[in-house]
C-alpha cells in the first residue's frame, strides 16, 4: 500500500500565484505530491495533519550556498582535513534543512560525496546541488594565495577547498570536463573579482571569452549550465554574450544591461545578506586586509542594482552566500533585506518556482502542485505580507517535509 499523508485544512502558496487556496489540502503519496485542493480529500488509510489555517508553501531553495564553510577564512579551509571539513558541512547543511530550505544549489566546494551521504541517509540534509570546485584564472577571486606566497619556479598552481586554478582555454575545458566526470550538476566560474579574495580588485574582469565559453560549452554538452561571479556590469555583459545562465551577486547591473538579461532569459542572484553580514562584522571575519577595502559601498551598489533588475523584469533567483558557523542562521534575512526593494510575492518566487526553473527542476521542485516532490513548509503567518518570520524559522515554522518525509513538527 501506498505511503500516504494528507496536509489539510492550510492557506497554500503554490510557489506562483499570489492568489492564496484557502481551506486546501494537499495529498503526498511515496513522496510526490498527488492532489493539490480546496475540496475534502479521501483520507482513509492516510496520515493527516491537520494544518489549523496555518500557511503552507514549497520548501524554500538556496541557490547560492557553501556546504563546505565553516569560515570566512577560505585558505584555512583549504588546509582543513577532509573528513573534518564533511562533518561541519553536514551540520551546515542539517542546519539549512531546519530553517525550510529544502533544496540547496552548492556554489563552490560542494562534491559528489557529500551529495552521496544525503541520498544514502547518512546526512539530514536538503537536496544538494553542487557545482564540484569552482574554476578561477591565477590571482582571481578562487585563488587564495596571498600576493607575498613565493613559488621561484613559477609551477604552483591552487587547489583548495572551494576552488582551483585554471589558465587557458584548454585547462578551463579539462577543469570544466573533470567536475562533470565527477558528477556536478552545473559548472561556477569566476568573471569579477570579489570580496573575500586577496590579490584582486573588485572590478578586475577575469577570464577571456575563450576560456568562458570553454567552461559553458562543456556544461552544454552534459546538458547543464554555467553559473558565474559576477560583481560589475562589464561582467554581466560578457555573460550575456558567453552563454552563462545565471549571474551570481549582479552588484552592479545597470538598466541598459538590465533590459538585455531580461529579454535573453539569464538569471540574476543576489546575495544582499552576505554584504550585510560583511559590513557589520567585517573586522571580525579574518579578512584579507584588501577585502575591507573593496567593501565600501558594495551592501548600497547591490540594493540599487536589485531595483534595477527587478524594474527590468529580470528572473531573481534567491541566494545567500553565507559562510561561517556563527552566521549560517543569518539565512533567513535575505527575505527581509529583499522586501526593501521587492514585493514579497516576487521574493518567495524567487526562492521557490524561479531557482527551481533556473536548476532545471521546474514542476518538480519550488512548487506545490501534481507531480512535484512532498517538499513543504508550513508557516504560522501568511508570508504575502509578513517576511521577519523567514528570520526565525524555529518560531514561526512548525512543519518540514522533504519528500514527504516529517523532517520538524512542532505543531502541538
Amino acid at each position: 500500500m501506498a505511503d500516504v499523508l494528507v496536509l489539510k485544512n492550510a492557506f497554500i502558496f503554490d510557489g506562483e500565484s499570489e492568489d492564496l487556496i484557502e481551506n486546501g489540502s494537499v495529498v503526498i503519496k511515496d513522496g510526490v505530491i498527488s492532489e493539490v485542493t480546496d475540496q475534502p480529500v479521501n483520507s482513509q488509510n492516510a496520515n493527516v495533519i491537520d494544518c489549523d489555517g496555518r500557511y503552507l508553501m514549497p520548501g524554500l531553495i538556496d541557490a547560492h550556498f557553501h556546504c563546505y564553510s565553516p569560515t570566512f577564512d577560505v585558505a584555512a579551509m583549504g588546509k582543513m582535513l577532509p573528513g573534518l571539513l564533511s562533518q561541519y558541512g553536514a551540520m551546515i547543511l542539517e542546519g539549512a534543512l531546519l530553517r525550510g530550505f529544502t533544496t540547496v544549489r552548492d556554489a563552490a566546494g560542494g562534491d559528489r560525496a557529500m551529495w552521496e551521504a544525503i541520498e544514502r541517509g547518512l546526512v539530514n540534509g536538503p537536496r544538494f546541488f553542487f557545482a564540484g570546485n569552482s574554476i578561477s584564472q591565477t590571482g582571481g577571486h578562487g585563488d587564495t594565495r596571498a600576493g607575498d606566497d613565493y613559488e621561484p619556479c613559477l609551477c604552483g598552481s591552487y587547489h583548495g577547498a572551494l576552488s582551483s586554478v585554471a589558465d587557458g582555454e584548454d585547462a578551463v575545458r579539462a577543469a570544466a570536463r573533470e567536475e562533470l566526470r565527477k558528477g556536478a550538476h552545473h559548472l561556477k566560474v569566476f568573471l569579477s573579482g570579489g570580496i573575500a579574495s586577496p590579490t584582486d580588485p573588485l572590478w578586475m574582469a577575469q577570464y577571456t571569452d575563450k576560456e568562458l565559453r570553454a567552461a559553458v560549452e562543456e556544461a552544454a554538452r552534459r546538458r547543464t549550465y554555467v553559473m558565474a561571479h559576477c560583481h560589475t556590469d562589464e561582467g554581466a555583459n560578457r555573460c550575456l554574450i558567453n552563454g552563462v545562465r545565471s549571474i551570481e551577486h549582479g552588484t552592479e547591473i545597470f538598466a541598459e544591461t538590465a533590459e538585455k538579461l531580461a529579454e535573453a532569459d539569464i538569471y540574476v542572484v543576489p546575495t544582499l545578506v552576505v554584504m550585510d553580514l560583511l559590513r557589520q562584522h567585517g573586522p571580525d571575519l579574518n579578512l584579507p586586509e584588501m577585502a575591507h577595502k573593496k567593501l565600501k559601498g558594495v551592501f548600497e551598489t547591490m540594493m540599487t542594482s536589485l531595483e534595477t533588475c527587478d524594474r527590468a523584469g529580470v528572473k531573481l533567483g534567491f541566494g545567500t552566500d553565507l559562510l561561517d558557523l556563527r552566521f549560517h542562521c543569518w539565512q533567513g534575512r535575505e527575505f527581509q533585506l529583499r522586501g526593501q526593494v521587492q514585493k514579497p510575492v516576487d521574493i518567495l518566487r524567487s526562492a521557490t518556482s524561479i531557482n527551481a526553473k533556473m536548476m532545471n527542476m521546474s514542476g518538480q521542485l519550488g512548487c506545490i502542485k501534481e507531480g512535484a516532490f512532498g517538499d513543504v513548509i508550513l508557516l504560522k503567518n501568511n508570508p504575502l505580507n509578513n517576511l521577519e518570520q523567514f528570520a526565525k524559522p524555529e518560531e514561526s515554522i512548525p512543519l518540514i517535509l522533504k519528500g514527504g518525509n516529517i523532517v520538524k513538527n512542532d505543531m502541538n
